[in-house]
């Protein structure tokens, strides 16, 4: 230590006050926003990954000395969250539309989109042209994000548009989503509303899928079918520490709620101004975000975007055009629940080339058999397709398709697998390409040509081909195993028998097992053999046999539904009840006196192919007697029940002739509850509007239907409207 000059007059110098620990922690967290901003969405880093990781571990060191001062914009926040038990719902306030898909890839799509925008506001052709925004159609899932004060408070998956799921702790582990917004960013707007909502798209990128599942080879674990699926499913892990081990991105695209401008909120113009103050705000934008005059350049910008899809470091499907003005926005409007100033213009499927490994036959509920080429797995829009329907015998026949063979599969509208044509001497060129140069070819050493097996490849029973059909089935009925599974579940939906908690892992369970082997050994179960079940708690196993019990009060027609008759839908169940009233009319106490196939063309919309399919089902001994022994009274049979009428009077029902239609929300009824009253009545409730439509039951946020209805003239009944006529001939009942 020196030793003071005891002569010196001058002061002692101020000793320099130690950076308080608040600004301290704060300090390192704008550095460190900085940087991460720089580095994920700039793709711009200022410092090494060194000098990073320093920062971090000294901010992470301070957070756990003074863990009252934890902030949950923290960087460190973004990997430090606990496992959940499961996701809290979150009701979006601003519901998240979905928008239109134009199915249409041509250019015609396009131009069709800007002369409905421009009909809708009335232009003319001597009117300028509508300015649209442009933007890619992303592959991933949509995703909401709440900042209260540039703070983000919750992350959001859409769910249904009106509720979804809170995913906040896994959102906070994407380096692209900013976890704090600040000013200092904002170059278009000079200050940040207190409430933000923005929308966007969670991505994986094509390089970052491919080293994650060469990561899980590695591993020794499941690979991933595409970049999507591995996203969404990233974003619903429970435990935030695994979504942080996959390489999300993120895109915004959009806004939910913001703070209205009356309350201090900014104004935009345009949603392309919109979006540029997004990215000033820290949210990445993809590069390729345009402006567009008219059908011309929205034209321009899809074949532009579709020669350079497969040229992107991510997935999209096709392109999103916005109309640019706020104000037009707003005057067009919605229709049902999606936008009329916007479209997804989607692209044609894509092609690739792969082998034909070998082709096996799937059996379905109703016994259906299908050929599925199994192919060497190859990389189609998007997703790695490893096998393709062939449909029946006659289309494998029609394709000539064999094993060995090199095909071209395509994935129509970008989903289901399909086989375009066999390359018969394959070339190194373009999928299209090669196979109009293969045309007329022929090559030797090919393999047989595919024939459909005349047993079923599941359980041996014969297969059969009806006169008229396309398909092989398999008669072995409810005793193949294939066809099994598929009848137990359709026996338990929700418009059958109904037994909830009875899904496809615990059947595929019970069945494989042996332990379920016709529906009447459902309810042979008992507590003790459902509690022993594969990850079945003692909760789940006393619902499920509660479900069981519950499910032996129900309808004759529910339970012919049920059965899953062939060409027997709800309608026609209900219809059969009605007509016949009691199960035995139908199916008689003997397979002597069952209704017959002329007796069974007396019900109403049965016709030949129908009766036939009921009368052959009720003579088949061993379907009668899984019927038998599901209504039989306990303790031999399984005791369902239900209360049986008698045969509905043959005099015409008030509404039989009139076909209705329901579409949108009612206030009180449910649509199921509004269809069944109209059945009831007579009434023939179909899906779609047309000229055969007698009327349109419409509630609240009725879109297209109510817009078909009426430029077709068809009269359109509101709930109260619907049950007035109702009650003009069933009173008080309804």
């Amino acid at each position: 230590m020196s030793t003071p000059d005891l002569f010196d007059d001058a002061p002692p110098a101020p000793p320099v006050p130690p950076v308080p620990l608040t600004q301290r922690l704060a300090e390192l967290r704008r550095v460190l926003h900085h940087h991460a901003h720089r580095y994920y969405v700039l793709d711009a880093p200022e410092i090494p990954d060194a000098e990073y990781d320093r920062l971090f571990q000294a901010l992470q060191g301070l957070e756990a000395a003074h863990p009252e001062l934890l902030t949950p914009d923290s960087p460190t926040q973004r990997v430090g969250a606990k496992p959940l038990t499961q996701f809290e719902p979150v009701r979006h306030q601003l519901p998240m539309l979905s928008i239109r898909t134009e199915t249409d890839t041509e250019a015609s799509g396009a131009a069709n989109f800007d002369a409905r925008v421009r009909r809708e506001l009335g232009l003319t052709e001597a009117d300028p042209f509508v300015e649209y925004v442009t933007e890619l159609k992303f592959d991933g899932l949509a995703i909401s994000l709440r900042y209260e004060h540039g703070v983000l408070v919750q992350a959001a998956t859409r769910g249904d548009g009106e509720q979804g799921e809170n995913v906040t702790q896994n959102v906070r582990t994407i380096g692209q989503i900013p976890l704090r917004l600040t000013p200092t960013l904002a170059t278009s707007c000079a200050f940040l509303p207190p409430v933000l909502e923005v929308r966007g798209e969670v991505y994986m990128r094509r390089d970052d899928f491919g080293k994650l599942n060469e990561h899980q080879i590695e591993k020794g674990e499941k690979t991933f079918v595409n970049p999507r699926n591995a996203a969404a499913g990233a974003i619903r892990q429970l435990d935030p520490s695994i979504t942080a081990q996959r390489p999300l991105s993120f895109f915004v695209y959009g806004l939910g709620e913001i703070t209205p401008v009356a309350q201090g909120g900014p104004k935009f113009e345009t949603h392309f101004e919109l979006l540029q103050s997004l990215k000033s705000w820290g949210f990445p934008l993809a590069d390729q975000l345009e402006c567009a005059q008219g059908a011309t350049e929205l034209i321009a910008f899809h074949a532009r975007m579709g020669q350079l899809r497969d040229s992107l470091p991510f997935d999209i499907d096709g392109v999103v055009y916005k109309v640019n003005s706020l104000a037009l926005q707003q005057k067009l409007g919605f229709v049902t629940r999606e936008p009329r100033w916007a479209v997804a213009h989607k692209y044609p499927a894509q092609e690739q080339l792969t082998t034909v490994l070998a082709i096996d036959v799937q059996v379905g509920r109703t016994g259906k058999l299908t050929p599925v080429a199994k192919l060497a797995p190859v990389f189609v829009g998007g997703v790695t397709v490893t096998n393709a329907t062939l449909h029946n015998e006659d289309e494998a026949r029609r394709k000539d398709v064999r094993v060995g063979d090199t095909i071209i599969v395509r994935r129509a509208g970008d989903v289901i697998p399909e086989i375009v044509g066999v390359v018969l001497n394959p070339v190194r060129a373009e999928p299209v390409e090669a196979f109009r140069q293969a045309q007329g070819k022929r090559v030797a050493e090919r393999g047989p040509l595919f024939t459909m097996p005349r047993i079923c490849p599941v359980c041996g029973s014969a297969a059969v081909r009806e006169d008229g059909e396309a398909d092989y089935r398999c008669t072995g009925g409810l005793f193949c195993s294939a066809q099994r599974k598929e009848a137990i579940l359709h026996f338990a939906h929700r418009r059958a028998v109904e037994v909830e908690g009875l899904g496809d892992k615990l059947v595929e369970q019970l069945v494989d097992a042996g332990i379920v082997k016709t529906l009447p050994d459902l309810y042979r179960l008992d507590l003790t053999a459902l509690a022993n079940l594969d990850r079945m708690a003692e909760k789940s196993a006393q619902n499920l046999h509660e479900a069981l019990q519950k499910s032996k009060q129900t309808t004759l027609p529910r339970f012919l539904f049920g059965l899953g008759i062939r060409h027997v839908g709800e309608a026609t169940a209900k219809a059969l009840a009605s007509h016949f009233g009691k199960l035995n009319a139908i199916m008689g106490e003997t397979s002597e006196v069952a209704a017959s196939v002329e007796q069974l063309l007396e019900v109403a919309d049965v016709g030949p192919i129908v009766a036939d399919s009921i009368y052959t089902f009720f003579q088949q001994p061993h379907n009668r007697e899984v019927v038998n022994d599901l209504r039989q009274a306990e303790p031999e049979g399984c005791g369902l029940h239900w209360t049986e009428g008698e045969p509905a009077p043959r005099t015409q029902l008030p509404l039989t002739g009139q076909t209705f239609v329901i579409t949108g929300t009612l206030p009180t009824l449910s649509r199921d509850q509004a269809k069944d009253l109209l059945e009831a009545a007579g009434a023939k409730v179909a899906g779609s509007v047309s000229k055969k439509t007698h009327f349109l039951v419409a509630g609240s946020e009725a879109g297209s239907k109510l817009d078909k209805a009426r430029e077709l003239g068809i009269e359109v009944l509101d709930e109260a409207a619907l049950m007035t006529l109702l009650a003009s001939f069933v009173g008080e009942k309804t």
